[in-house]
């Protein structure tokens, strides 16, 4: 603790004797080096997980024992969350987003350590997930945390947010591009700025922490590949397509199991987490490369020694022949989304990054090995392995550019560029045909609660109900006549009067600019005149759950300039039109400056 305070004084020091740019360039790096540590520590303990839990096969006969540790794995993430996080998992790129857009880039520190905690259970114990989202939520979280200690602006904030996330992704492949690209793609859409610098330099030094600490085994790449042929562009368009078709059905089978377990059973959630391990047990006994991340199976095509995967499976029977790899390849891609999907919604942390990626290559093993054996060309099996994992993470995460310089960096180089560009294109063409917006922010983007590319609606999103809501009024009376009314609006500033019951309950208002010709009026007999004929009838009436853009169509629809709210039926003040316009040039400035 005392070591903590003493960096936070030296960090505040060159905070007032740094100029702004330097000083972002400065926490860019700290960031960088922040979630770099954790996208280390992460990767690190779930290796070390698995090579205990790889050393108990050899002792307890695989799969019959370890079959289970999925499910000890979700039921403790369970457990975590419950005991210790009260409930709030804060899993997903998605609950980023929304804190973007809805917080104004503040991530709760839980965060922090919650994700970390939670995935290395789940993914360690071999829960079929990833850990680039979790990694990412992580360096979000301190990126945002960083900002907030040392009191930094609204768009420092979310530049050290997204330095967090891009940094995290970069030390965790060792691709500091990509990591600056799912930024761009993912985590800024709809964010305007242009301090780049401290982003690159976040990234860099991630990556550089992890090249220093990471050992080849953990690290992601690849060296030997076959040069790129122009011949083999139709199969690349068709590996394109087949990737569009394959991500839709990851999205679509994703949400119908996070409905089954999220809406449609109704148990306790340590009931959903035996349900789910159970399956997830019954799928890995089926199909061992399910369990984990399964970065090692995609070596083992990427590396044409696909006989590996049929280790310890019903397929490895004496005298199995290629097609037996291939039939096996090709369910794997259906049952690799049921086990990720499965162990997300009965209650373990992860992503679908790392998921994404396996299928791709499974999708892109199975797509080229059918086309060799038939006969129609032979192609190199490992490029079409690779660039299938662009092309479903394309389609997944709906961000090409992330899967096109990811695979350009884990093979340490761009020799596969053109058909990467090709079947990331074709892939994410496909699947925004069918489905506009990906899978994590689709009902977000419905109802509002995240940054779109209109940007216009994005400064909308910003501003909250309480922010419009003014109680700046008088109340009387239905049966005060016009002469009281005209006395209490010469003698104070308000321009409302609210006009209640004898017990109290609102009936309406009356607005001085509605009423001017009445009080000028000198040949009335205001004395005859109550409040309650002059009650203005409320067009519109809303609730205090309401969103801005329900506010605002009733503002374009009609002419009046304040709407009444109410709580649970109870009046509570009114939304004034002048204050929506204010607010929006408040936010427009914050978002620019």
């Amino acid at each position: 603790m005392k070591y903590l305070r003493q960096h936070r004084i030296a960090i505040r020091y060159l905070n007032q004797h740094l100029s702004r740019n330097q000083f972002l360039i400065l926490s860019g790096i700290l960031v960088g080096l922040s979630a770099g540590t954790a996208a280390v520590f992460l990767k690190s303990a779930v290796h070390y997980i698995n090579l205990l839990t790889e050393t108990q096969l050899e002792i307890f006969s695989y799969p019959y024992l370890n079959l289970f540790l999925p499910l000890i794995g979700i039921l403790l993430t369970v457990w975590v969350v419950k005991r210790f996080l009260k409930g709030k998992d804060g899993k997903g790129i998605a609950n980023i987003l929304q804190d973007i857009s809805q917080r104004s880039g503040v991530v709760p520190k839980y965060k922090i350590y919650s994700q970390v905690i939670t995935s290395a259970l789940t993914v360690g114990f071999g829960g079929s997930a990833g850990l680039e989202s979790p990694i990412a939520v992580t360096g979000a979280a301190i990126g945002s945390n960083y900002a907030r200690t040392y009191r930094m602006t609204y768009r420092e904030r979310i530049l050290l947010l997204a330095c967090g996330v891009a940094s995290g992704i970069a030390a965790a492949f060792n691709a500091p591009i990509t990591g600056l690209m799912f930024a761009f793609e993912v985590i800024l859409v709809g964010v305007v700025f242009s301090d780049f610098i401290p982003l690159i330099i976040s990234t860099v030094s991630a990556t550089l922490l992890s090249k220093i600490i990471l050992n080849d085994d953990i690290l992601f790449e690849f060296k030997s590949l076959r040069e790129f042929d122009y011949i083999n562009v139709p199969l690349y368009i068709s590996l394109g397509i087949f990737s569009g078709l394959v991500s839709v059905y990851y999205s679509r089978i994703t949400k119908k199991i996070d409905f089954f377990f999220h809406d449609y059973l109704q148990w306790n959630a340590y009931y959903k987490a035996i349900f789910g391990g159970l399956i997830i047990a019954l799928l890995c006994f089926l199909f061992p490369p399910l369990f984990g991340e399964g970065y090692q199976s995609i070596k083992y095509l990427a590396s044409n020694t696909p006989q590996e995967i049929l280790k310890g499976t019903f397929f490895n029977f004496s005298g199995y022949n290629q097609w037996t790899i291939i039939l096996f390849s090709g369910l794997i891609i259906l049952t690799k989304v049921l086990a990720t999907s499965i162990t997300l919604a009965s209650g373990g942390s992860g992503g679908n990054f790392a998921p994404s990626l396996f299928t791709g290559a499974f999708m892109g093993f199975f797509f080229s090995s059918a086309i060799n054996l038939l006969g129609f060309r032979q192609i190199p099996v490992d490029n079409f392995t690779l660039v299938g994992m662009c092309g479903i993470l394309s389609g997944v995460m709906y961000a090409p550019l992330t899967g096109i310089f990811l695979i350009a960096e884990i093979t340490g180089g761009y020799d596969l560029i053109i058909p990467l560009m090709i079947v990331a294109t074709s892939s994410y063409i496909i699947a925004k045909f069918y489905e506009p917006h990906s899978m994590d922010v689709k009902e977000l983007i419905k109802g509002k609660k995240i940054f779109t590319e209109n940007y216009d609606d994005n400064i909308i999103s910003l501003i909250k109900i309480h922010e419009i809501i003014t109680k700046d009024y008088v109340s009387v009376t239905e049966d005060s006549t016009l002469a009281q009314l005209s006395e209490l609006f010469k003698n104070s500033d308000h321009n409302i009067i609210v006009i209640n019951d004898h017990h109290g309950q609102y009936k309406g208002f009356i607005v001085f600019d509605k009423v001017r010709k009445l009080l000028l009026d000198h040949n009335l007999q205001q004395d005859h005149i109550t409040a309650q004929e002059l009650i203005q009838k409320d067009i519109e009436k809303l609730d205090s759950n309401a969103s801005i853009n329900q506010i605002i169509d009733i503002f374009d629809k009609t002419d009046i300039r304040l709407i009444p709210i109410f709580e649970d039926g109870v009046f509570e003040g009114f939304v004034s039109k002048n204050l929506l316009l204010t607010a929006y040039r408040i936010k427009l400035k914050l978002t620019l400056n």
